[in-house]
């Protein structure tokens, strides 16, 4: 592979130059094995050209003597920056006490402070599917806040007694004068009943930023009032909000678990299945012939799994997760769109592992499939947002020419040792969002 006449033109001014350019000028990575998030086969002892926030070139020529700052890869593997299509960047964060007790305040520094921790664990773009977190993304994207970039959801939307109602049990019966509940005021969720209420709703999270909506159409495992089986919002309902979606040029995604939920939810016009652990295999083919993405997360009942204080949500997740491993296995089979998230709720202890999450797929995939849903894949879904799409400089998840420069260097082969990822900080040397490098433990 040759390197662009454009990025020889930046190289050829010379050693001389190299203190005037390190702060600033164009970073050559030299001597790395690059997977590129797409092929299996790694590009070997290749050298990688950043400048400014995108990467130029992509050379197996020689260039260790080119000006600008250089950065020897040491044989390391350079990955592209992890994605997590199913994350909250506030709900991760916050201890469920503090979303009962606290207030808006608290959960926000929470989330930001957060929101460094999910880059430093490679994690450079995450999808924020339920939450209020449109101020920390713009504070992100100015520089003012390190963390990942984040296309928001803003409030998951619930019917009343649905996923996301966690209203306590005196809140109803409600009456058109009642103020909002506490959490639905502030926008870290929201609640419609009706199709006018729904259009109103939807817009409004429009008008707020989200790049695509995120509804709940069937039961929940951390709500009281919603069983499992029980399916949310009429088809009517669903439409409106996939209309509104779409005449934003985005798209719906949809919570929801079992088999009738789902289908109803697809032929409704969702595009992406959060979680979707209780459908059947003719379920997940509808989903694949309707071009509909599974969003799903690799929860088990195991080391990591979620303890709630309430035994019947203790129960229902007991239910989901037994339906883990035929989800993973048979959604490979069908050939229906495979996304990678974590939705790890309410646990900061836990957010932590979410490199060992993904390194959990290894029971179903094999380390490339693993490391390409994290990346192209996971890429690839965020498109669905179309024009709302707020980063379009250049594509995600890949390492290629024109592409956004995030990148990591691992010391090691996740190709043939995918562990390597579940430890982030003993085994990323490198880490670097939009041009900019956030650890650097080579030099």
């Amino acid at each position: 592979m040759k390197v662009s006449h454009f990025a020889l033109a930046i190289f050829a001014i010379g050693a001389s130059a190299v203190c005037a350019q390190d702060a600033d000028g164009p970073i050559l990575i030299t001597n790395v094995n690059v997977f590129d998030g797409v092929n299996e086969a790694l590009i070997e002892n290749a050298n990688v050209v950043v400048t400014d926030n995108l990467i130029t070139a992509i050379s197996t020529d020689d260039l260790a003597m080119a000006g600008g700052r250089v950065i020897d890869g040491g044989g390391r593997t350079l990955i592209p920056g992890l994605i997590d299509v199913h994350w909250h960047t506030l709900y991760c964060c916050n201890p469920q006490s503090v979303v009962v007790t606290g207030d808006v305040l608290e959960i926000a520094i929470r989330g930001a402070q957060g929101a460094e921790k999910t880059l430093m664990r490679g994690f450079t773009t995450t999808r924020d599917v339920g939450g209020n977190s449109f101020a920390i993304k713009r504070m992100i994207d100015r520089g003012e806040l390190k963390g990942p970039r984040i296309l928001p959801s803003g409030p998951p939307v619930t019917q009343t007694g649905g996923h996301f109602d966690y209203r306590p049990y005196q809140a109803v019966p409600t009456n058109p004068a009642d103020s909002q509940w506490y959490w639905f005021s502030v926008g870290v969720m929201a609640m419609a009943d009706g199709v006018p209420e729904v259009t109103k709703r939807a817009r409004e999270i429009m008008r707020m930023g989200a790049t695509q909506l995120k509804i709940s159409t069937g039961g929940g495992v951390s709500s009281t009032y919603d069983p499992l089986d029980v399916r949310q919002y009429t088809r009517a309902e669903i439409e409106a909000f996939v209309e509104v979606a779409d005449t934003y040029n985005t798209y719906v995604a949809s919570h929801t678990f079992t088999d009738e939920a789902v289908r109803i939810s697809v032929e409704a016009g969702v595009k992406t299945i959060e979680h979707g652990f209780l459908m059947s295999r003719e379920t997940m083919e509808l989903m694949r012939d309707n071009d509909v993405w599974l969003s799903v997360q690799p929860l088990l009942d195991d080391e990591d799994g979620f303890t709630f204080d309430d035994p019947v949500s203790q129960q229902k997740w007991i239910d989901v997760t037994n339906g883990t491993d035929f989800t993973y296995t048979t959604a490979k089979e069908v050939g229906v769109k495979v996304a990678f998230g974590t939705d790890i709720l309410f646990d900061p202890a836990l957010a932590e592992r979410q490199g060992a999450f993904l390194a959990k797929l290894q029971r179903w995939y094999t380390p490339y499939e693993v490391l390409k849903q994290a990346t192209s894949d996971n890429a690839e879904l965020l498109e669905l947002a179309g024009p709302r799409h707020p980063y379009q400089a250049g594509p995600l998840g890949v390492i290629a020419e024109g592409a956004y420069a995030d990148l990591i260097l691992v010391d090691g082969n996740p190709l043939e040792d995918i562990d390597l990822i579940a430890d982030p900080h003993e085994n990323f040397d490198l880490i670097m969002k939009d041009g900019v490098i956030y650890k650097n433990e080579i030099e």
